[in-house]
């Protein structure tokens, strides 16, 4: 029997090997633990991570204000678009709060 960790990991290969980012586009990597939500753009050209931003540094428990804080950041580096990589995950509830409060802070995907 395939594990839940398993399935993930299959889903995240599968969507990795269709997306990658770059320097004007950077990719936005989301990773949720149990407890805590982490999000980072990433240049995949370079191996570079350019903006990250978690909960733990926010001190703030609202994914949606998470993805504001993450997009003002990108604001001020010069980032204006990113390509979305959900990391695995279902596109509802957290994840999809980060990526619309992303939005609203002005990132586009």
């Amino acid at each position: 029997m395939i594990s839940r960790v398993q399935k993930r990991a299959t889903r995240r290969r599968r969507i990795r090997a269709k997306i990658a980012g770059t320097l004007e586009r950077p990719r936005l990597a989301i990773f949720r633990s149990s407890k805590h939500l982490y999000a980072q753009l990433i240049d995949d050209d370079k191996g570079v991570t350019l903006v990250s931003a978690s909960d733990l540094k926010a001190k703030k428990t609202d994914a949606t204000a998470l993805g504001e804080t993450l997009a003002k950041a990108a604001l001020a580096k010069g980032i204006k678009q990113a390509v979305f990589d959900r990391g695995g995950y279902i596109y509802t509830g957290t994840i999809k709060k980060l990526a619309d409060g992303a939005r609203t802070g002005g990132l586009k995907f």
